[in-house]
């Protein structure tokens, strides 16, 4: 009985009819590869974990056996790694994710696929940022499936977190670099979150934005460019044309509006200027290309420090043993380029340190950087001359070597001023055994030799005697020196060169035996000579120019500074080239961003005043809610009563006459304009203390003032703000922000107001009404509305005048962003027990010196965030509580004293952001 049927009968089954009894992976000579690996992918795709499991330990037996497996793969895959990543644990879901992804196996892509749609919309943003790291690994796996990937990428450049943004920016520039319509909408968040992003990210996206900013926004030096081109035509033009052309470019500046830089623009610039002080080198280094390639040139000299450029920063780049061979070499690059008349001794005394180095590459550059800044500077060319001389009886090679090349460079700038070098030279060329050396030396003798006539045969003599022994470099230098002295003083090397071009005939270096031929016909004529034989010392004596000692790092502008090709001064795989600026700004509608207006409503006040379309009230305060109508009703009789609340109750006693005056609009409407002007009026000259009354100081703690205008940028006009701690009345979930104009000119200053609030989602803005007029010397206060949705992100918005615009941000600390709450001390440990775990953080700390009693403990906690003291039967523990201004949610802050000066801080918050963010304000407070 053969082996087989052994099998069947030991099993008690037919070959022919598998069951999942039987091995279908056995072989079996009855059952066919399609078959066999159709069974194991039911048992795989079955819901029962036995089957899967049996399914498993016989694809592994197969693979044992040599079998071929890899159709069953996809089915395996999914098996392993859809249980992992829908595992409950994030650092699970996205292991498997990254494993998955890292399989380059084409026939998994519709998994992978799946896989990371699905780590897109995960609850845990470190999956999300996964998903965007496994984007660019499939789509190098698969470019079919680039539009379902810039779909996902879509999705997550929306995402809110700095975890990431990175990542999907990264995703972004390898997949669809150049769909630069997926960052319109999402320009400024990016740019807001950027200082909050990981460094890597931050180099990325800086880089991304770059490019963006080329194609989106004008060239800010335009007008510069625009000058430089006129005076060059005007130089080179005729009178008549001179008028001409200056006629043309008035009528062109006449029409060309002036340049004002875009406020997206100025954000991109001023939100990564702080990252100059990053301790990554690479954050650095993408700031400053970014400012390189797109801040106006007054602003560009900011990156000066943080790179540690220009003059006054010049022992900056003085060369550390420690330092790897390129940055040594980049250094001396930039200190030649900083090498002029008052700091060359200085440079050059440093260069003559370097040369004693043990690193041959750094001592053949710091050489060539002598040769340099003698030729820059001509004041300096004799020192640096004898200096090069000096080494030329140096020990090491290498240095004679590169300073005889250097000094070759360098005498044919002023040849017969240096004879004496010359011949000191020539002595030494029994000596110098590098052959780049020996062949500078022997075209120097040759090319002046009519210097040095009595040394120059002698060098040909000696140099006949080894040409054999030669390089084929120096061979070349011989035949040449030969043909030199031979037009200049054949009467003693007639011979000599003769038998100089006979050796070289027959050379093995075919280069070498064509030249001999070639120079024996030019310069030793016979009936054969051709024409050019009479012109054979035109041709070998002619003056040569001198040769430039330029930069290797020269002429790289073209490519992106600190980019790879950049530094390779070609174009590496992957460069993308730097866009040219817009001839014409593109629309900056763009990156607009719709948000929900929450205090829309549709009451007929809010119809009317739209349909009137009147200019007068913002676009926020003339949406007031119903609720605010009704409570202005009881106050709308009085104008005076009116005026004097200038926060919200006059423009609300306003809108309450203009609804009970409705009947008539097109009589009203004149009426309501006079009206307005008037209030207004009396409004803006209401003196400073008045204004202050209406915003009183909360009791909590002290308030600090911010600058939100100087008033040097202003023009005249200072603007300082505060968050006064008092609630706001039009709507208690904004934070109020006093704000203070003073008007240092010695003018008016017309139509304050409020334009293009710039808002991250879900943010919102209560404009305060418009001051028609601010007199010279005066201060006028007011106050409006933010809620900064219980974030610290900024608001941003215009300050206009009637001249000018201003772009300002107000960016609330986090303790500004509560109101008190009044517990008892039962109530404070209830809540406090409902805020544990997570919505818990704790940290130690030392008192400061200062504080030493409660009191002052209570004061620096109140005058960081706006809570209430809690009462507390413990002399040694203080309870503060408070809510957040937009959503309510509590904050719950305890900080019990020990001896010897420690503490323990805890909040206690369901938003751990914020939490967070007041742990270490508060421990900052406490510690100085």
């Amino acid at each position: 009985m053969s082996a087989f049927a052994a099998f069947i009968d030991e099993k008690g089954g037919s070959a022919s009819e598998p069951e999942y009894g039987h091995d279908p992976a056995s072989g079996g000579i009855f059952s066919t590869d399609y078959k066999r690996h159709d069974d194991l992918k039911e048992m795989l795709d079955s819901n029962k974990d036995s089957l899967k499991l049996e399914a498993m330990k016989r694809i592994v037996a197969m693979i044992a056996r040599g079998k071929n497996a890899s159709d069953l793969f996809p089915a395996v895959v999914k098996n392993v790694a859809c249980k992992n990543i829908e595992d409950p644990n994030q650092l699970i879901r996205a292991s498997a994710l990254r494993v998955l992804s890292s399989i380059r196996v084409t026939i998994i892509v519709p998994i992978m696929m799946l896989a990371i749609k699905e780590a897109a919309s995960d609850m845990s943003p470190y999956v999300r940022k996964t998903a965007a790291h496994a984007i660019p690994k499939l789509h190098s796996l698969d470019p079919e499936q680039k539009d379902q990937l810039i779909e996902v990428i879509e999705k997550l450049l929306a995402d809110k977190t700095t975890l990431v943004a990175g990542s999907v920016v990264m995703a972004f520039e390898e997949v669809c670099p150049d769909r630069i319509d997926l960052i319109h909408k999402n320009y400024r968040k990016l740019c807001n979150l950027l200082i909050d992003v990981e460094e890597w990210g931050q180099v990325v996206i800086i880089n991304m934005l770059t490019r963006y900013a080329r194609t989106q926004f004008l060239n800010p030096n335009i007008n510069e460019s625009l000058l430089e081109e006129s005076s060059e035509k005007a130089f080179y033009a005729s009178d008549d044309e001179e008028d001409e052309d200056k006629k043309a470019e008035a009528a062109t500046l006449a029409k060309r509006k002036p340049y004002v830089m875009d406020p997206d623009h100025r954000l991109l610039l001023r939100n990564t200027k702080p990252l100059l002080q990053s301790r990554n080198a690479a954050v650095v280094m993408a700031v400053a290309q970014l400012y390189f390639h797109l801040a106006p040139k007054a602003e560009v000299g900011i990156i000066a420090k943080a790179l540690g450029m220009f003059e006054p920063y010049l022992k900056s780049f003085y060369i550390r043993s420690t330092d790897p061979t390129q940055i040594k070499i980049l250094k001396l690059e930039v200190l030649t380029n900083l090498a002029n008349e008052t700091n060359i001794s200085t440079i050059l005394r440093e260069f003559q340190t370097y040369i004693k180095s043990m690193d041959k590459d750094f001592v053949a550059a710091s050489i060539q950087a002598i040769g340099r800044c003698a030729t820059n500077i001509g004041e300096v060319r004799d020192t640096c001359l004898n200096g090069l001389v000096q080494l030329l009886s140096n020990r090491d090679e290498l240095v004679v070597a590169e300073s005889v090349v250097v000094i070759k460079k360098l005498l044919q700038m002023q040849p017969e001023q240096h004879s004496d070098i010359i011949k000191h030279m020539a002595k030494l060329i029994d000596n110098i055994q590098v052959p780049m050396a020996r062949a500078s030396i022997l075209w120097l003798i040759g090319e002046y030799c009519e210097h040095v006539p009595k040394i120059a045969p002698d060098v040909l003599r000696n140099m006949a005697k080894t040409f054999t022994n030669e390089e084929d470099i120096v061979k070349l230098q011989i035949i040449n020196l030969a043909a030199k002295l031979y037009l200049t003083n054949s009467k003693q090397t007639k011979l000599l060169t003769q038998y100089v071009l006979n050796l070289a005939k027959y050379d093995q270096n075919y280069d070498i035996r064509d030249r001999a031929r070639f120079i024996r016909q030019l310069i030793v004529p016979t009936d054969k000579s051709g024409a050019l034989s009479k012109y054979a010392k035109k041709l070998f004596l002619a003056l040569k120019p001198a040769p430039v000692l330029q930069s290797t790092f020269k002429d790289r502008d073209h490519f992106q500074l600190g980019s790879l090709s950049h530094l390779l001064n070609a174009k590496a795989a992957g460069y993308q080239e730097l866009p040219d600026w817009p001839e014409s700004a593109p629309d900056p509608s763009v990156r607009n961003v719709e948000i929900p207006d929450w205090s829309k409503c549709t009451s007929r006040k809010d119809r009317k005043e739209k349909k009137t379309e009147k200019p007068f009230y913002s676009d926020s305060e003339g949406e007031s809610g119903p609720t605010e109508s009704a409570d202005s009703d009881s106050g709308s009789g009085s104008e005076s009563a009116s005026a004097s609340d200038e926060s919200g109750s006059g423009s609300e006693s306003e809108e309450s006459r203009e609804e009970t005056e409705s009947e008539d609009e097109e009589e009203d409407e004149e009426k309501e304009k006079k009206r307005k002007k008037r209030l207004d009026k009396t409004k803006a000259k209401k003196p400073a203390e008045e204004s202050a009354e209406r915003c009183t100081i909360a009791p909590s703690g002290s308030i600090k003032m911010y600058e939100l205008l100087h008033r040097i940028t202003g023009e005249g006009l200072a603007v300082e703000y505060c968050f006064s701690r008092q609630p706001f009345s039009p709507d208690p979930n904004m934070v109020a922000v006093q704000i203070q104009f003073t008007n240092n000119t010695n003018s008016e200053t017309k139509n304050l107001h409020i334009e293009e609030p710039r808002l991250q989602s879900g943010m919102r803005i209560r404009e305060f009404t418009e001051i028609d007029v601010l007199a010279a010397g005066e201060s006028v206060t007011v106050v409006m509305g933010i809620d900064f949705c219980d974030s610290t992100q900024a608001a941003n918005f215009q300050l206009c005048t009637h001249t000018r615009k201003f772009f300002v941000s107000i960016q609330p600390p986090v303790g500004e962003l509560m109101t008190p709450v009044f517990l008892t001390e039962n109530d404070f440990k209830k809540e406090q027990g409902k805020l544990m775990g997570m919505n818990e953080i704790s940290e130690k700390l030392m008192l400061g010196e200062k504080c030493v009693n409660e009191h002052v403990i209570v004061e620096r906690v109140t005058a960081t965030a706006n809570l209430s003291r809690v009462p507390c039967g413990s002399e040694k523990e203080c309870r503060f509580a408070g809510k957040t201004v937009s959503s309510g949610c509590l904050v719950l802050v305890t900080v019990p004293t020990k001896e010897g000066g420690g503490a323990q801080l805890t909040v206690n918050c369901e938003k751990m952001l914020i939490g967070t963010l007041l742990v270490k304000d508060i421990m900052q407070a406490l510690s100085q």
